[in-house]
């Protein structure tokens, strides 16, 4: 089995694998997919902190997001195995807060991706910018890494 080389420690990791569908015309994985995995990934280690869409409504806040940025490194290929990590990497605890990916190539190891989200706290009944609750605070809190 292959040792993969992660960014940082510990990531929340979302596994996939390359489907048919998720391929373009230039026989590889379309770009859009990778950010559809990372806004799985994110959602899945935001549901496993206990914060997910049910409590986001339930609070009236959300994360929302304000910047992404991609860095595509290598082609896949459908059937290909990749695990996505997710990093919380940095939070003011205020409104704002970066959340890192890095996507491996589970066979070779290989990085193929490395995105950053940048996310403001919203009051989501307004969308305007607020500060989160305290369950934000105590769920997000233990997971931000000390870079």
């Amino acid at each position: 089995m292959t040792v993969l080389d992660w960014d940082y420690p510990a990531p929340h990791v979302y596994p996939v694998t390359v489907s048919s569908e998720d391929i373009d015309a230039l026989s590889h994985t379309n770009n859009g997919v990778y950010v559809y995995w990372c806004e799985q990934a994110a959602w899945s280690h935001t549901r496993d902190l206990g914060l997910g869409e049910n409590q986001y409504r339930a609070l009236n806040r959300a994360m929302a997001l304000t910047q992404a940025e991609y860095q595509y490194l290598r082609a896949t290929h459908e059937s290909d195995e990749l695990q996505v990590g997710t990093w919380i990497t940095r939070w003011d605890r205020k409104l704002t807060m970066e959340r890192q990916f890095q996507i491996i190539d589970v066979n070779n190891g290989k990085t193929v991706l490395r995105a950053k989200h940048q996310f403001v706290c919203i009051e989501i009944s307004t969308g305007k910018p607020r500060r989160p609750p305290q369950e934000f605070v105590d769920r997000y809190g233990p997971v931000v890494l000390s870079l």
